[in-house]
């Protein structure tokens, strides 16, 4: 890159450049230095195959996530390999500390790897503040999405009261004036119409009815009485309707109104009431026979 090129270069996109071949740095660094924890016969070989491995890293984050890791490889390495040696030479903690004392260098401490690891992420947090880094972080996290809630709707307020209607008390003013015995000027006469004489209605006649039944030459019930009945000593009282004209005559066929609880009873007093017919005395209104229906009891006894 010529001077006129630098010149012309934006300042946000160098030091951008420069951050990041700074942060490039670091990550070799920590890479070397895990390399270099641990035992001597594994550092070369690890240190080689971790920078190997780097080369297929793609972003700053990628890579520098890579490294820490590196870093914690090392320390579970070395306490797995202290916990392989101690048992097998019977977990004596002098022997484990001169075995790690002729390996190599001195391991860090659980807390102080923590510590150094915190410093540098926190050291490395601010320079990609610096080179814009964060930026590139920020932006290769989805945006949120914010999406509007829509608004309760609100229950309308009620309408204001409706004030009470004020009656005021009616007093009608009525004006009195004495009557001479003559019609006012311009008085409308009107005259009297006399209509009939009120109609008076008549006390509708009582009508003296007299019901009918059994009249002269009516059959005797010993006739009629069933011989099974007789042997069986049955009797009772049997019901019959019948309907007659004026001359006691039968219109329909009779039937029985009331049981007496024996059929045989209840037939023979259907066969009296037809040979009854004309027989009869008829129902008769103000005297004069008329047509009616009347029930008539045929009782069965033996004396």
């Amino acid at each position: 890159m010529n001077p006129h090129e630098a010149l012309s270069e934006p300042r946000a996109a160098r030091s951008s450049r420069e951050g990041r071949g700074w942060v490039e740095g670091v990550i070799l660094s920590l890479i070397r230095y895990a390399a270099r924890q641990a035992p001597p016969s594994l550092s070369a070989r690890l240190e080689e195959e971790w920078l190997a491995d780097l080369t297929t890293r793609q972003g700053t984050v990628a890579r520098l996530r890579f490294a820490l890791g590196c870093c914690w490889a090392t320390r579970v390495i070395a306490l797995e390999l202290a916990t392989a040696v101690g048992a097998a030479a019977g977990s004596s903690v002098g022997k484990t500390a001169a075995l790690f004392a002729g390996a190599g260098p001195s391991l860090l401490s659980r807390r102080t790897t923590v510590f150094v690891l915190i410093g540098a992420l926190h050291t490395l947090v601010i320079l990609g503040l610096a080179s814009g880094i964060t930026r590139e972080v920020l932006q290769a996290v989805p945006p949120f999405q914010v999406v509007p809630v829509a608004k309760e709707a609100q229950p309308p307020e009620p309408p204001p009261p409706v004030p009470a209607p004020t009656l005021e008390q009616f007093r009608p003013v009525v004006s009195l004036t004495p009557w001479t015995g003559e019609a006012p000027a311009g008085a409308i006469t009107v005259p009297t119409v006399e209509g009939p004489p009120p109609t008076v209605l008549a006390t509708p006649r009582q009508v003296i009815r007299v019901a009918g039944g059994p009249g002269p030459g009516f059959p005797n019930t010993e006739d009629y009485y069933p011989e099974a009945s007789r042997r069986l000593d049955e009797k009772g009282l049997t019901t019959v309707s019948v309907c007659v004209d004026g001359a006691g005559r039968l219109t329909a066929d009779p039937f029985v109104a009331r049981s007496s609880g024996s059929a045989r009873l209840d037939a023979a007093a259907v066969r009296l009431a037809k040979a009854a017919s004309g027989h009869y005395r008829p129902a008769t209104e103000d005297g004069r026979p008329v047509s009616s229906c009347y029930p008539f009891g045929v009782r069965f006894t033996l004396k």
